[in-house]
């Protein structure tokens, strides 16, 4: 509501609309994968303005951040537009670029479920199977114990 009390009008709520669609494409073809992620999110609840963004994202010469980001926007679109955004990523799948078409594999699969991560690997010293480690103590052999360093009395 505005400050005078009265509802804003069509043409200001479209203009915000814009404003905040300008926002998060802008936000989403940043170097940072987190906040990309978020934008996109965000952008998959904005129904089909939301879906031409994030198809625009794919299939441009955008960074491979805001395609992956792009893609999880389009992966986690509900309702009616799930299906026009799977419709993308098949489309993507057939793409002439590399990285769209591994992008948009990667995206359908896990939508299906049928994405396996692959395991993490084990670290070098073994210590991530072990829980917590003993600390244990080693003693130099050439190094002399307090007892003999020090000087003996005698009475």
């Amino acid at each position: 509501m505005n400050s005078q009390g009265r509802e804003p009008s069509d043409q200001q709520k479209h203009e915000a609309a814009v404003a905040l669609l300008r926002k998060l494409k802008d936000k989403m073809h940043t170097s940072d994968i987190t906040s990309a992620r978020k934008a996109a999110y965000q952008l998959s609840w904005m129904q089909e303005d939301g879906l031409a963004i994030l198809k625009a994202a794919i299939f441009s010469g955008s960074s491979k951040t805001a395609k992956k980001a792009a893609a999880y926007g389009l992966r986690s679109m509900r309702g009616r537009m799930k299906k026009p955004a799977a419709e993308v990523l098949k489309e993507g799948r057939e793409h002439q670029n590399r990285i769209v078409r591994d992008i948009c594999t990667k995206a359908l699969l896990i939508m299906e479920g049928k994405f396996v991560p692959k395991p993490r690997p084990q670290s070098r010293s073994g210590r991530g199977s072990r829980g917590n480690t003993r600390i244990r103590e080693h003693r130099n052999k050439n190094r002399r114990s307090y007892q003999d360093r020090t000087p003996r009395r005698t009475n």
